[in-house]
């Protein structure tokens, strides 16, 4: 079964009299649970392709539909529990709120959806990832792994059932990186979770059950991962 359906995505945008095609006709299935990487040089549309899945962005043309529905026209208001609830979201800049400690970042989505259990499933996914001793410090008190891992527990905390990741391990270095990508891995084979990873990484993509190249918008080709 899909958990994530595409169908000839195309995003333009326009600069002064100038149209530019980011995508162009891209179309995509995602069976639930599965691994997808996305590969692609700079400015081949992997980012925005994600953005599309992910409802962050609206396409120019296609469709997107998350589970049989259609997410492509829904309004903010109508995206946001699914964003909260369905899908869980890593970005390479971490996006932790400044204000708040690991602790209130990582319970924050849960106590969006009102979850009475929102202290505890957050206290057990920082200690699952080893940051019990640095509950109580502030995103600018922590280092570079220690801020990805608390953004993994933040997208883990309402237990998604896809999670968008964008060039998750890109900001770290490589004993990092690879704790990150093991702890996503197997919070992923634990949970079922469907996740789809925008990498350069030819060792990540060879991890993958799936992995699609695009090249100039548009998907270049597939390959297996052995």
């Amino acid at each position: 079964m899909s958990i994530l359906e595409a169908t000839h995505l195309t995003k333009t945008y326009r600069i002064g009299d100038r149209s530019i095609d980011v995508l162009r006709d891209v179309s995509l299935c995602v069976p639930s649970g599965e691994f997808l990487v996305i590969q692609g040089n700079s400015g081949s549309g992997k980012t925005t392709l994600l953005s599309l899945l992910s409802g962050l962005d609206r396409p120019t043309q296609g469709r997107v539909l998350m589970e049989g529905r259609d997410i492509t026209d829904l309004t903010e208001d109508q995206l946001a529990p699914l964003r909260n609830g369905t899908m869980g979201f890593v970005f390479q800049s971490f996006h932790l709120v400044p204000s708040l400690n690991v602790l209130e970042n990582v319970r924050f989505p849960a106590e969006l959806s009102r979850d009475p259990r929102a202290e505890g499933k957050a206290r057990a996914l920082i200690e699952r990832v080893g940051l019990q001793d640095r509950m109580w410090s502030f995103p600018h008190q922590l280092s570079g792994g220690e801020r990805q891992r608390a953004a993994i527990c933040r997208a883990l905390v309402n237990h998604p059932r896809i999670i968008f990741a964008d060039e998750p391990t890109g900001n770290l270095d490589s004993a990092n990186g690879k704790a990150i990508l093991e702890l996503l891995l197997d919070l992923r084979r634990e949970h079922g979770t469907t996740l789809v990873l925008v990498t350069h990484s030819v060792e990540i993509a060879g991890m993958a059950d799936r992995a699609i190249l695009l090249r100039d918008g548009m998907i270049d080709g597939k390959r297996h991962a052995p």
